[in-house]
């Protein structure tokens, strides 16, 4: 059995419901930790009652030096900071599990991730993280960094003074902003295969892994899960999609419609708890749209306008 990990808040459910349904879809014999970062995720989940979930609450884990820095940072830039904190969580809750996966809540797997983990194990190393791959025209490894914080694995055996390290740096500073070569939890990622040598692989097939930053470098049917970032349900009922990336038709049509389906049913279970999903993002304006257009998000502006502003 795989154990994974991933944290989010009551206003991320829709997400984390999202990401559940593609695991039971493609990933065989898992186990999902879900860190609930408030409360109500938390009491949601325990009456939802997922399969193949264990649930951990924050409130009942959070160290004093997580409690020290969390009044000087955004809730975005606290959940950074838990990252590297996840899968320490789930060491402590089950010493028995001897690897864990960390990954973000607006994963979407579209097939088994075994070959991911056929290359990590062929390795030998004890921690995996993944490229961002970015598409030549928008690489932003300088200020966001080369490696991307989605899916990372850590082998309890060996990965722990990576981990550490980057739960130290973390704690010393975590912002969403970019300072010093430092961007959130995640330039502190670019120097690791050099820092820690033989302990961390890259990920090699970097179309396994895929995004809308690279959605136009690798084909869809490639990719074994997609990263949604910056996908946000809006004010009004609506989907907002999120950054201006190119986004080819086919990426459209077979990955964010059926991601969308699934939020739309994520949201649907929710309200049936008399939970209503709150708004992740602000209003879309009509000059974002055009601003969208204008840079060749999509060929057809109605095609754009109509994913954009999709209700649920």
């Amino acid at each position: 059995m795989r154990d994974f990990v991933t944290l989010f808040d009551s206003t991320f459910l829709p997400q984390a419901l999202a990401l559940h349904a593609s695991m039971e879809r493609h990933v065989p014999s898992f186990r999902l930790w879900m860190l609930c970062v408030d409360d109500l995720a938390h009491d949601l989940l325990t009456r939802l009652a997922l399969p193949h979930c264990t649930l951990l609450k924050l409130s009942e884990l959070e160290t004093p030096p997580l409690l020290s820095v969390k009044p000087q940072r955004g809730r975005g830039e606290y959940c950074w900071t838990l990252t590297p904190f996840a899968p320490r969580f789930v060491f402590e809750a089950d010493p028995s599990v001897r690897r864990v996966t960390y990954i973000d809540a607006d994963i979407w797997f579209r097939k088994d991730p075994t070959p991911i983990f056929d290359e990590f194990e062929d390795s030998g190393a004890k921690v995996f993280i993944t490229d961002h791959g970015y598409a030549p025209e928008y690489d932003q490894s300088a200020t966001s960094g080369q490696y991307c914080v989605q899916f990372m694995t850590f082998e309890q055996d060996g990965g722990e003074p990576v981990r550490r390290w980057w739960e130290e740096r973390c704690i010393e500073w975590c912002f969403a902003r970019f300072e010093d070569g430092k961007f959130g939890d995640q330039k502190y990622l670019d120097d690791w295969p050099y820092r820690f040598k033989q302990l961390v692989h890259v990920l090699s097939r970097q179309e396994f892994a895929q995004a809308p930053w690279n959605a136009t470098r690798y084909p869809y049917s490639q990719a074994i899960f997609f990263h949604f970032h910056g996908l946000r349900i809006a004010p009004g009922r609506r989907f907002d999609l999120g950054p201006i990336y190119a986004l080819p038709d086919t990426t459209v049509r077979f990955i964010y419609e059926p991601y969308i389906a699934d939020l739309k049913a994520a949201i649907a279970t929710l309200q049936a708890l008399g939970f209503a999903a709150r708004a992740q993002s602000q209003r879309i304006g009509f000059l974002k749209l055009l601003r969208r257009a204008a840079s060749g998000v999509y060929q057809q502006l109605w095609r754009f306008h109509q994913l954009n502003f999709r209700r649920y």
